[in-house]
């Protein structure tokens, strides 16, 4: 039996934006958490889908999804209690974005900022292995290492 048998674990897609040496990313206004852009995946929806749809939403910008770059598992405490998400993380261009201007944002709750790539470290992104290992999936991405069935149910 489960230790949480009534939790879940949630998935999520997450878009790495990278321009210029600078990389696109999100807070959480509420409680100060940085994350990359994206969103949870709705079942019988990809990834790749998913990302698509939540960058339209929270920033009302088109998008084009690229290379799936990996997956991270987290496992936190929100306010008290255990949570556990699966991210999955691909490249991401959002169009009309520039790492010169202020992201648009449609959501009052998030605000999107732009980082300087060799700054990550500093900057509190959760979940936090991707400030390790993210540089290194952007010098050397994985092959197609992404099998995924794309039918809605």
């Amino acid at each position: 039996m489960s230790a949480h048998p009534r939790r879940k674990i949630e998935t999520l897609a997450r878009g790495v934006c990278e321009m210029d040496g600078w990389l696109l990313l999100c807070r959480n206004r509420r409680v100060g958490n940085v994350y990359l852009p994206g969103g949870h995946v709705e079942f019988g929806e990809t990834g790749a889908a998913a990302l698509a749809r939540e960058i339209e939403e929270e920033m009302g910008c088109r998008s084009r999804v690229g290379l799936f770059l990996g997956c991270v598992e987290h496992v936190f405490d929100q306010q008290g209690k255990p949570h556990a998400e699966i991210n999955l993380v691909y490249r991401l261009r959002v169009t009309g974005l520039s790492p010169r201007r202020t992201p648009p944002c449609c959501e009052s709750w998030i605000e999107f900022f732009w980082l300087p790539l060799g700054q990550l470290g500093r900057a509190g992104l959760e979940p936090a292995v991707l400030r390790r290992v993210l540089p290194a999936w952007l010098r050397n991405p994985p092959p197609g290492n992404l099998a995924t069935t794309p039918r809605s149910i």
